[in-house]
Protein backbone atom coordinates (compact mmCIF):
# COMPACT_ATOMS: atom_id res chain seq x y z
CA UNK A 1 0.00 0.00 0.00
CA UNK A 2 2.76 2.27 0.61
CA UNK A 3 4.32 2.55 -2.76
CA UNK A 4 1.12 2.81 -3.92
CA UNK A 5 0.54 6.48 -5.99
CA UNK A 6 -2.00 9.00 -4.80
CA UNK A 7 -4.99 9.17 -6.49
CA UNK A 8 -5.67 13.20 -7.75
CA UNK A 9 -9.03 14.03 -9.57
CA UNK A 10 -10.14 17.73 -10.79
CA UNK A 11 -12.56 18.38 -13.25
CA UNK A 12 -9.86 20.00 -15.89
CA UNK A 13 -6.39 21.57 -15.45
CA UNK A 14 -6.79 23.42 -11.98
CA UNK A 15 -5.94 20.45 -9.89
CA UNK A 16 -2.41 20.81 -11.30
CA UNK A 17 -1.85 23.60 -8.60
CA UNK A 18 -3.11 20.73 -6.15
CA UNK A 19 0.18 18.22 -7.73
CA UNK A 20 2.28 20.76 -7.46
CA UNK A 21 1.69 21.17 -3.61
CA UNK A 22 1.94 17.81 -3.16
CA UNK A 23 5.31 17.04 -5.39
CA UNK A 24 6.59 19.65 -3.17
CA UNK A 25 5.57 18.09 0.18
CA UNK A 26 6.10 14.45 -0.59
CA UNK A 27 8.53 14.04 -2.51
CA UNK A 28 8.76 10.25 -2.22
CA UNK A 29 4.54 10.40 -3.14
CA UNK A 30 3.81 9.17 -7.01
CA UNK A 31 0.72 10.45 -8.54
CA UNK A 32 -1.65 9.94 -10.79
CA UNK A 33 -3.55 12.24 -12.16
CA UNK A 34 -7.29 12.48 -14.03
CA UNK A 35 -8.29 15.87 -15.57
CA UNK A 36 -12.47 15.52 -17.07
CA UNK A 37 -11.27 17.66 -19.77
CA UNK A 38 -14.08 16.36 -21.86
CA UNK A 39 -16.60 17.12 -19.16
CA UNK A 40 -15.11 20.38 -17.09
CA UNK A 41 -15.73 22.78 -16.48
CA UNK A 42 -18.19 21.18 -13.40
CA UNK A 43 -18.99 25.29 -12.31
CA UNK A 44 -22.05 25.54 -14.51
CA UNK A 45 -23.51 21.59 -14.15
CA UNK A 46 -25.94 20.73 -11.96
CA UNK A 47 -25.24 18.71 -8.41
CA UNK A 48 -26.22 15.42 -9.87
CA UNK A 49 -23.95 15.58 -12.99
CA UNK A 50 -20.76 16.85 -10.98
CA UNK A 51 -21.76 14.12 -8.73
CA UNK A 52 -22.02 11.39 -11.32
CA UNK A 53 -18.94 12.42 -13.67
CA UNK A 54 -16.47 13.16 -10.25
CA UNK A 55 -17.54 9.15 -8.82
CA UNK A 56 -16.95 7.61 -12.54
CA UNK A 57 -13.65 9.27 -12.72
CA UNK A 58 -12.83 8.57 -8.73
CA UNK A 59 -13.89 4.94 -9.66
CA UNK A 60 -11.42 5.13 -12.53
CA UNK A 61 -8.68 6.18 -10.12
CA UNK A 62 -9.59 3.21 -7.53
CA UNK A 63 -9.18 0.65 -10.43
CA UNK A 64 -5.70 1.83 -10.86
CA UNK A 65 -4.65 0.65 -7.47
CA UNK A 66 -4.30 4.18 -5.50
CA UNK A 67 -4.36 4.84 -1.82
CA UNK A 68 -5.51 7.99 -1.12
CA UNK A 69 -7.96 10.41 -3.17
CA UNK A 70 -7.36 13.59 -3.60
CA UNK A 71 -10.71 15.88 -4.76
CA UNK A 72 -9.06 18.46 -6.02
CA UNK A 73 -11.78 20.15 -7.44
CA UNK A 74 -14.24 22.95 -5.13
CA UNK A 75 -17.11 22.48 -7.12
CA UNK A 76 -16.94 18.46 -6.98
CA UNK A 77 -15.71 18.62 -3.16
CA UNK A 78 -19.12 20.33 -2.67
CA UNK A 79 -21.38 18.46 -4.45
CA UNK A 80 -20.52 15.17 -3.71
CA UNK A 81 -17.67 15.00 -1.00
CA UNK A 82 -20.00 13.02 1.90
CA UNK A 83 -20.90 11.16 -0.71
CA UNK A 84 -17.10 10.32 -1.65
CA UNK A 85 -16.47 9.86 1.93
CA UNK A 86 -18.89 7.08 2.50
CA UNK A 87 -18.24 5.21 -0.84
CA UNK A 88 -14.36 4.99 -0.40
CA UNK A 89 -13.42 5.45 2.93
CA UNK A 90 -15.76 3.78 5.10
CA UNK A 91 -16.78 1.55 2.17
CA UNK A 92 -13.66 0.35 0.81
CA UNK A 93 -10.84 1.69 3.45
CA UNK A 94 -9.37 4.26 1.04
CA UNK A 95 -8.74 7.69 2.98
CA UNK A 96 -10.27 10.79 0.88
CA UNK A 97 -9.09 14.58 1.19
CA UNK A 98 -10.65 17.70 -0.43
CA UNK A 99 -10.27 21.19 -0.74
CA UNK A 100 -12.82 23.50 0.90
CA UNK A 101 -11.76 23.32 4.36
CA UNK A 102 -7.92 22.97 4.09
CA UNK A 103 -8.83 26.49 2.26
CA UNK A 104 -11.12 27.65 5.23
CA UNK A 105 -8.53 26.86 8.01
CA UNK A 106 -5.70 29.07 5.92
CA UNK A 107 -8.15 31.83 5.59
CA UNK A 108 -8.97 31.78 9.55
CA UNK A 109 -5.67 32.28 10.17
CA UNK A 110 -4.97 34.34 7.84
CA UNK A 111 -7.51 37.04 8.42
CA UNK A 112 -6.70 40.28 10.06
CA UNK A 113 -10.56 41.63 10.73
CA UNK A 114 -12.91 38.56 10.15
CA UNK A 115 -13.59 40.20 6.47
CA UNK A 116 -12.73 37.29 4.24
CA UNK A 117 -14.13 36.95 0.66
CA UNK A 118 -14.56 33.63 -2.02
CA UNK A 119 -14.85 33.19 -5.35
CA UNK A 120 -15.89 30.10 -7.20
CA UNK A 121 -17.42 28.57 -9.83
CA UNK A 122 -21.05 28.90 -9.88
CA UNK A 123 -21.84 25.46 -8.85
CA UNK A 124 -19.21 26.31 -6.03
CA UNK A 125 -20.46 29.47 -5.21
CA UNK A 126 -24.03 28.24 -5.05
CA UNK A 127 -23.96 25.28 -3.08
CA UNK A 128 -23.16 27.49 -0.58
CA UNK A 129 -20.52 24.77 0.65
CA UNK A 130 -17.83 27.83 1.57
CA UNK A 131 -20.71 29.81 4.14
CA UNK A 132 -21.08 26.49 5.97
CA UNK A 133 -17.69 25.41 6.53
CA UNK A 134 -16.91 29.13 7.63
CA UNK A 135 -20.16 29.34 9.56
CA UNK A 136 -19.16 25.86 11.19
CA UNK A 137 -15.79 27.99 12.52
CA UNK A 138 -17.75 31.04 14.03
CA UNK A 139 -17.61 32.96 11.04
CA UNK A 140 -20.99 33.87 9.72
CA UNK A 141 -20.42 36.53 6.72
CA UNK A 142 -18.53 35.76 4.19
CA UNK A 143 -18.65 37.78 1.09
CA UNK A 144 -18.97 35.50 -1.91
CA UNK A 145 -18.93 35.66 -5.46
CA UNK A 146 -18.90 33.48 -8.72
CA UNK A 147 -16.50 34.41 -11.37
CA UNK A 148 -17.46 32.01 -14.59
CA UNK A 149 -14.85 33.07 -16.73
CA UNK A 150 -12.10 32.49 -15.23
CA UNK A 151 -11.94 28.81 -15.47
CA UNK A 152 -12.56 29.35 -19.10
CA UNK A 153 -9.16 31.13 -19.27
CA UNK A 154 -7.21 28.83 -17.45
CA UNK A 155 -9.04 25.57 -19.79
CA UNK A 156 -7.73 28.15 -22.79
CA UNK A 157 -4.06 28.41 -21.43
CA UNK A 158 -4.91 32.30 -20.71
CA UNK A 159 -3.28 33.40 -17.65
CA UNK A 160 -2.87 37.18 -18.47
CA UNK A 161 -3.43 39.86 -20.92
CA UNK A 162 -6.06 42.67 -21.00
CA UNK A 163 -9.25 40.10 -21.53
CA UNK A 164 -8.48 38.42 -18.03
CA UNK A 165 -7.58 41.74 -16.20
CA UNK A 166 -10.67 42.85 -17.46
CA UNK A 167 -13.18 40.11 -16.42
CA UNK A 168 -11.15 40.16 -12.83
CA UNK A 169 -11.82 43.93 -12.58
CA UNK A 170 -15.88 42.88 -13.16
CA UNK A 171 -16.42 40.48 -11.25
CA UNK A 172 -13.90 41.25 -8.29
CA UNK A 173 -15.13 44.95 -7.41
CA UNK A 174 -18.16 43.99 -5.33
CA UNK A 175 -15.27 42.54 -2.91
CA UNK A 176 -12.99 45.38 -3.39
CA UNK A 177 -15.74 47.90 -2.06
CA UNK A 178 -16.76 45.05 0.51
CA UNK A 179 -13.50 45.76 1.88
CA UNK A 180 -12.25 41.97 2.92
CA UNK A 181 -8.40 41.49 3.80
CA UNK A 182 -8.36 38.00 3.05
CA UNK A 183 -9.75 36.37 -0.35
CA UNK A 184 -10.21 32.51 -0.87
CA UNK A 185 -9.12 31.04 -4.26
CA UNK A 186 -12.34 28.76 -4.25
CA UNK A 187 -11.14 26.95 -7.22
CA UNK A 188 -8.14 25.14 -7.91
CA UNK A 189 -8.03 26.49 -11.59
CA UNK A 190 -8.01 30.48 -9.89
CA UNK A 191 -4.46 29.94 -8.33
CA UNK A 192 -3.19 30.25 -12.12
CA UNK A 193 -4.34 33.79 -12.24
CA UNK A 194 -3.01 35.03 -9.30
CA UNK A 195 -1.21 37.58 -10.71
CA UNK A 196 -4.27 39.38 -12.19
CA UNK A 197 -6.23 38.82 -8.98
CA UNK A 198 -3.83 39.85 -6.49
CA UNK A 199 -3.36 42.99 -8.79
CA UNK A 200 -7.05 44.14 -8.91
CA UNK A 201 -7.72 43.25 -5.32
CA UNK A 202 -4.46 45.51 -3.88
CA UNK A 203 -1.51 44.07 -1.86
CA UNK A 204 -3.71 44.76 1.36
CA UNK A 205 -5.50 41.60 0.29
CA UNK A 206 -4.56 37.92 1.31
CA UNK A 207 -4.95 35.34 -1.71
CA UNK A 208 -5.09 32.15 0.18
CA UNK A 209 -5.24 28.93 -2.54
CA UNK A 210 -6.04 25.48 -0.79
CA UNK A 211 -3.02 23.83 -3.03
CA UNK A 212 -0.61 23.98 0.26
CA UNK A 213 -2.88 23.41 2.99
CA UNK A 214 -4.46 20.42 0.89
CA UNK A 215 -1.29 18.66 0.78
CA UNK A 216 -0.30 19.13 4.44
CA UNK A 217 -3.81 17.70 4.76
CA UNK A 218 -2.95 14.52 2.39
CA UNK A 219 0.70 14.05 4.38
CA UNK A 220 -1.27 14.03 7.78
CA UNK A 221 -3.37 11.36 6.69
CA UNK A 222 -0.78 9.72 5.19
CA UNK A 223 1.27 9.47 8.11
CA UNK A 224 -1.90 8.96 10.58
CA UNK A 225 -2.65 5.82 9.02
CA UNK A 226 0.75 4.24 8.20
CA UNK A 227 0.73 4.88 4.41
CA UNK A 228 3.73 7.70 3.57
CA UNK A 229 5.87 6.16 0.91
CA UNK A 230 9.57 4.93 2.19
CA UNK A 231 12.08 8.01 2.26
CA UNK A 232 13.95 5.99 -0.88
CA UNK A 233 10.76 5.24 -3.15
CA UNK A 234 11.32 6.52 -6.34
CA UNK A 235 8.51 8.75 -7.48
CA UNK A 236 6.51 8.64 -10.47
CA UNK A 237 3.55 10.90 -12.31
CA UNK A 238 1.08 10.11 -14.42
CA UNK A 239 -1.36 12.29 -16.04
CA UNK A 240 -4.68 11.24 -17.76
CA UNK A 241 -7.58 13.28 -19.80
CA UNK A 242 -10.44 12.26 -20.68
CA UNK A 243 -10.26 14.38 -23.86
CA UNK A 244 -7.60 13.13 -26.58
CA UNK A 245 -6.66 16.76 -27.12
CA UNK A 246 -3.14 16.65 -25.08
CA UNK A 247 -1.89 19.97 -25.96
CA UNK A 248 -3.67 22.75 -23.79
CA UNK A 249 -3.12 20.39 -20.87
CA UNK A 250 0.41 19.55 -21.89
CA UNK A 251 1.17 23.12 -22.14
CA UNK A 252 0.01 24.30 -18.68
CA UNK A 253 1.30 21.05 -16.78
CA UNK A 254 4.93 21.67 -18.28
CA UNK A 255 4.56 25.42 -16.84
CA UNK A 256 3.73 24.36 -13.18
CA UNK A 257 5.12 21.07 -12.73
CA UNK A 258 7.83 21.42 -15.38
CA UNK A 259 9.36 20.25 -18.47
CA UNK A 260 9.75 16.41 -18.02
CA UNK A 261 6.10 16.24 -18.36
CA UNK A 262 5.87 14.74 -21.79
CA UNK A 263 2.64 13.30 -22.59
CA UNK A 264 -0.82 12.87 -21.32
CA UNK A 265 -2.57 9.76 -21.30
CA UNK A 266 -6.09 9.77 -22.80
CA UNK A 267 -8.62 7.49 -20.43
CA UNK A 268 -12.65 6.82 -20.84
CA UNK A 269 -14.06 6.98 -17.29
CA UNK A 270 -17.61 5.33 -17.40
CA UNK A 271 -20.62 6.99 -16.66
CA UNK A 272 -22.27 5.14 -12.60
CA UNK A 273 -25.66 5.06 -11.77
CA UNK A 274 -26.14 7.42 -8.37
CA UNK A 275 -27.99 5.53 -5.48
CA UNK A 276 -31.63 6.41 -5.36
CA UNK A 277 -30.90 8.32 -2.26
CA UNK A 278 -28.86 11.20 -3.82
Amino acid sequence: MQQRPIGVFDSGLGGLTVARALIDQLPNESITYIGDTANGPYGPRSQDDVRRLALAALDTLVEQDVKMLVIACNTASAAMFDVAHERYEQGMGIPVVEVIQPAVRAAIRATRTGAIGVIGTVGTIGSHAYQRAFATAGIHHVDAEACPPFVDFVESGVTTGDDVLAAAREHLEPLRSAGIDTLVLGCTHYPLLAGAIGYVMGPDVRLISSAEETASDVYRRLSDTGLLAPPTTQATYAFEATTEAQEPFLRLARRFLGPEVTHVEFTQTGVIELPERI
